[in-house]
């Protein structure tokens, strides 16, 4: 049997010319909740990016093996 988890991270928009800043700023959250969850035993099975206004939300889905 497996469980299920769902992490939602949400990054906001700033004034710069730098277009890319979410992402760079993102990566490196986004990879220590990776590295979190998988120390755990939690599994990446799919992921999700929504933007709604000056935000863009990324959604997280992790499986395990439930004992």
């Amino acid at each position: 049997m497996k469980e299920y988890k769902l992490e939602s991270l949400v990054y906001y928009s700033k004034l710069t010319l730098d277009k890319e800043h979410i992402l760079k700023s993102s990566s490196k959250d986004i990879q220590a909740k990776l590295d979190e969850y998988s120390s755990e035993g939690w599994r990446l099975v799919s992921t999700d990016v929504e933007d709604f206004g000056l935000g863009m939300y990324f959604y997280l889905y992790f499986e395990r093996d439930k004992n």
